[in-house]
């Protein structure tokens, strides 16, 4: 996988501007399907931050609501037809916007896919590994639990990208542990409200298990068990401040998060600059490394300890930055403002 560092995307951008902010900057495009989310409220947010923080964007164009992959063509299309320089996007499907990725880079538009990869060759991706993410995880709370019983596997949204890789993960993990089985597989659609619901139904129906994998839908989880005044299980789920929060604090809760950061969103923006400025990696797809907190390992305490934001809503992953990607200031990403705004 090709890695970057924030000195050669400086470089590009001083090389393309001639060594100081564009009189006449960029117009970047985004595009996004999901709100009401705090993961993608904050991919949003870094992307503006970053925007700003580059000196290079004079402009965004930002799509950002609730759809499909039919409704993100239509998104990209009119993003396209806007002229643009360059698009970034997390696709609702990592095939049925391709078509219109296409366009995109017909007209000579940068394309750059954050969060989950698209199949079209002429887009770049980056993103956190999301198989590895799924793996690392699985196989942790599997040994919390001795390599024996059921867990209630707690999925994203059925057909997105992240979730067959983070399934390619899990599975690969159970594999490797066959006294593991699934008590009950869900599709919570990365919704708090909907999460939360299916954990307290199959709690209420007596289906028995031993731990609990969450797609990034955590804190609603651990608010259930404790409201539902059952026992503890090890849960899993990723860095959103929420989650992390009660790793410090909530009495008998065993668990860890993995990193996800929804500053990835940054991340692609700074890529999308990076091309125009004529700095492309030598491979279509950048991957960041996740990592694990546990808080039953002393280096997992003290990480998590760090971790603590009480300035973030709980929903937002605390891995606000992206090292050697992103370049804003935190009381920028949390203001939420691009260029302009």
């Amino acid at each position: 996988m090709t890695k970057l560092t924030r000195t050669a995307a400086v470089a590009a951008l001083l090389a393309a501007t001639g060594g100081m902010a564009m009189a006449d900057g960029y117009t970047i495009g985004i595009s996004n399907t999901v709100q009401g989310n705090g993961w993608r409220e904050e991919m949003v947010c870094a992307m503006k931050a970053q925007a700003l923080a580059s000196g290079a964007v004079e402009s965004l164009n930002i799509a950002h609501r609730n759809t499909d992959a039919a409704g993100q063509l239509e998104d990209i299309r009119n993003l396209i037809q806007a002229g643009v320089d360059a698009i970034v996007v997390n696709p609702a499907s990592a095939d049925a916007i391709n078509a219109a990725l296409a366009e995109a880079a017909a007209a000579g538009i940068v394309v750059v896919a954050v969060d989950q990869a698209v199949s079209e060759p002429s887009a770049w991706n980056i993103s956190n590994d999301q198989e590895d993410y799924a793996y690392l995880g699985a196989k942790w709370l599997f040994e919390q639990m001795g390599g024996e019983g059921a867990v209630v596997y707690m999925r994203g949204a059925a057909g997105a990208g992240a979730d067959n890789d983070r399934d390619a993960g899990f599975r690969r993990a159970m594999a490797e542990y066959p006294g593991i089985s699934i008590a009950q597989e869900v599709f919570t659609g990365w919704q708090q409200d909907q999460g939360k619901q299916q954990i307290l139904d199959i709690i209420a129906s007596g289906i028995p298990f031993q731990g609990i994998w969450t797609s990034g839908i955590d804190n609603v989880i651990v608010d259930a068990l404790v409201e539902s005044e059952v026992d503890l299980v090890p849960v899993v789920g990723a860095d959103n401040a929420g989650f992390v929060g009660q790793l410090a604090s909530v009495e008998g809760l065993v668990g860890a998060a993995v990193s996800n950061p929804g500053s990835i969103g940054g991340a692609g923006m700074a890529l999308a600059l990076q091309i125009l400025g004529g700095q492309s990696p030598a491979e279509h797809t950048v991957h960041v490394t996740p990592v694990l907190w546990d808080n039953v390992s002393d280096e997992g305490r003290a990480a998590i300890a760090t971790a603590q934001n009480p300035n973030l809503d709980p929903e937002w992953p605390v891995s606000v930055e992206i090292p050697g990607w992103t370049t804003y200031t935190m009381d920028q990403v949390i203001a939420c403002k691009g260029p302009g705004e």
